[in-house]
């Protein structure tokens, strides 16, 4: 089982960044997808999280209207486009796969973002 992040990266407050996550090894189709994402001295907290065919969406209250996650079942990836960024969301980035029914709980190594001027 392998969740691969990219994407992340050194940007401007205001810019924008797109990150995406490979997944490997497991039914990706089956599984939620969420983003987490943990600041230097902070505790790790949900970002986005996706269902398995896309039908619901859901965010941190602090990236609503900035951030949107989608994914494609046929390349097994998990994207995270992030609009308008700001020195606040300055952290290493997560991707994370889960399946409740057989208590499987995937976890990347994570991408870091940086905002700022």
């Amino acid at each position: 089982v392998q969740l691969v992040e990219s994407g992340g990266g050194l940007v401007q407050p205001g810019g924008s960044l797109r990150l995406s996550c490979e997944a490997t090894g497991f039914t990706f189709s089956r599984y939620v997808m969420s983003w987490y994402r943990q600041a230097p001295g902070k505790e790790r907290e949900l970002v986005a999280t996706i269902t398995t065919t896309s039908e619901t969406t859901d965010y941190a209250d602090s990236v609503k209207g900035r951030f949107t996650i989608s994914r494609d079942n046929a390349k097994n990836t998990v994207y995270l486009q992030m609009n308008n960024l700001k020195p606040d969301d300055t952290a290493v980035y997560y991707c994370n796969a889960r399946r409740r029914v057989i208590n499987a709980n995937y976890w990347g190594q994570g991408t870091q973002v940086t905002v700022s001027s």
